[in-house]
């Protein structure tokens, strides 16, 4: 398949995505139905159910053959990646849509044989559409995206939710308390791609959790490494679509002193 084919495909993804968007901001002007998930802070609403609903419609209409990966579980079954796979996350950062309506985000990446061809982040508020096509570099509202490769952890602002510098069972405690006392800042801003949007844009950094889901960072994977970002799990292994995991995407040389500080704690 030739680039033309990819960017006919983008370009569609992103007319549905802007669509999509439009949608949501709408709704925003009547009540929410939220409900909760695998604890009463996962919440979902009846927006990311009709957003990823609305996703799936037009996929199947249109790409007879295409399969689809979505976080309300709207799409397919999965054993590998083979053929052209869409995994989204209707709304990122359900929790922010919910009690603020900003900072929230829709997520498209796109898959062909488990290679990244194109990663869609939309921000839905701020009407800022982050993009990606494979070979083709990244860019957001026509601005290209290059990430700075001299930076090094000690003038990084990271993207780490509080939650992981506490007691979990994922990591010892007090792993990533280094970021805190060595990197400039530290922030959290409640939406995985939105976090890796930033990344891309020089905002952040980088972006570390312990645990995520494939549709919370696929679009932002494809956008992250055309703009010339590392993407792993926090040990320096390639990250893998079908399971949940640890993720770091960060600048290169941020990215290596976090691997490395790891490593030896």
């Amino acid at each position: 398949m030739n680039n033309q084919h990819w960017q006919n495909i983008k370009t569609q993804a992103e007319q549905w995505v802007r669509e999509a968007g439009e949608r949501i901001r709408i709704s925003l002007a009547s009540p929410l139905t939220v409900e909760t998930k695998s604890n009463p802070n996962d919440l979902v609403t009846n927006m990311d159910k009709a957003t990823e609903q609305f996703f799936v419609s037009r996929i199947r209409d249109t790409y007879h053959d295409h399969k689809i990966m979505g976080e309300e579980g709207f799409g397919d079954e999965f054993k590998d990646l083979n053929g052209t796979v869409w995994i989204i996350d209707p709304i990122d950062g359900t929790m922010n849509f919910v009690h603020q309506q900003r900072h929230f985000t829709i997520s498209v990446g796109i898959y062909h044989d488990g290679v990244g061809q194109i990663g869609l982040i939309y921000d839905v508020m701020a009407n800022e559409m982050y993009s990606a096509l494979r070979g083709e570099g990244a860019e957001t509202e026509g601005t290209p995206l290059h990430i700075d490769d001299k930076i090094g952890l000690e003038k990084a602002l990271i993207g780490l939710n509080a939650n992981w510098l506490t007691t979990n069972k994922h990591l010892h405690a007090d792993a990533l308390h280094f970021l805190v006392s060595d990197a400039r800042g530290i922030r959290s801003y409640g939406s995985a791609a939105l976090e890796i949007a930033y990344v891309t844009a020089g905002r952040l950094n980088a972006y570390a959790t312990l645990r995520l889901s494939p549709w919370d960072y696929a679009g932002g994977l494809v956008i992250a490494q055309e703009a010339g970002a590392v993407a792993t799990t926090l040990q320096g292994e390639p990250l893998d679509l079908l399971s949940r995991q640890s993720v770091l995407i960060a600048a290169p040389r941020v990215h290596e002193e976090i691997v490395q500080r790891l490593k030896i704690t």
